[in-house]
């Protein structure tokens, strides 16, 4: 693809980063060999972010920040080049994640990307299709890090995630991964502002039967549903929609097994690889 391409096909704040880059590379009077040379980085890396063909990382933006003395200018764009890298449906969502008061979840297929370890993260990527390459891969890995921002943030969200036991016993990657997966949720759950409980298949049937969900509460109160299947989603505003949902939800959690039951449980997994 040619350089005049990539930057068209290119996330617009992609774009924009590296048109300030060149911007401030040139003000400086430096060439892309001697700017990468300051960062610790080559010239060619430089290239391939001035021509969209790869978007900065947070280290390479932090050492062009500086190299270039940019007061801010760059560093100010992290957050919003951190939202390219989701796929653009899960985009708006992601903002409103990370400003909500709280965040419930119910996953059916997988654990839920907040809980999600790196590896887990990885290894599930590879069932990505069409197929990714490694970069994009590191990209979305990134992307889910990323999101756990919300556990730490002051003042703490809520997060309540009901997990069908069939995303638990979705073995991805080796043993090691699905070990280290387990234990980490049972970290989480250690967290006072985090609540994980389990849906087992023993039980015959249940509300959640339709598919899974994310609410979400923001800061004014107003009360949102998100859904998302095959690359679509479905931001739900209206409030007799939501209120569907929600007293859904709250049955849903009614019916799976308690926070202590669903560690248990999740220990007994860790102990069966």
């Amino acid at each position: 693809m040619s350089q005049s391409k990539k930057k068209d096909s290119a996330p617009p704040t992609v774009q924009y980063f590296a048109a300030v880059l060149r911007l401030l590379r040139e003000r400086a009077g430096l060439t892309q060999d001697e700017l990468g040379a300051l960062m610790s980085y080559t010239g060619s890396a430089v290239s391939a972010i001035e021509t969209c063909a790869k978007p900065p990382t947070d280290e390479f933006i932090d050492a062009a920040e500086k190299a270039l003395d940019a007061g801010g200018l760059l560093r100010s764009a992290i957050k919003y080049l951190r939202l390219e890298r989701y796929p653009a449906h899960f985009q708006g969502f992601v903002q409103l994640e990370q400003e909500a008061l709280s965040v419930s979840s119910y996953c059916t297929q997988l654990i839920d990307g907040l809980l999600q370890t790196e590896d887990y993260a990885r290894a599930m990527f590879d069932y990505a299709f069409p197929p990714l390459d490694e970069e994009e891969v590191n990209l979305l890995v990134e992307a889910r890090v990323d999101r756990t921002a919300l556990f730490d943030r002051k003042p703490l969200a809520v997060v309540n995630v009901i997990l069908e036991e069939a995303a638990l016993r979705r073995r991805l990657g080796p043993p090691e991964v699905m070990r280290a997966q387990y234990g980490h949720l049972l970290e989480c759950v250690a967290r006072p502002n985090v609540v994980i409980q389990v849906m087992p298949m023993n039980r015959p049937g249940h509300a959640g039967l339709p598919g899974p969900m994310k609410l979400i509460e923001m800061p004014d109160e107003t009360p949102l549903v998100y859904l998302e299947g095959q690359g679509q989603s479905i931001l739900v505003s209206k409030p007799q929609e939501v209120g569907v949902l929600t007293r859904r939800y709250a049955m849903i959690r009614s019916q799976a097994l308690d926070p202590g039951e669903s560690a248990n449980f999740i220990e007994q997994l860790m102990g069966e690889l």
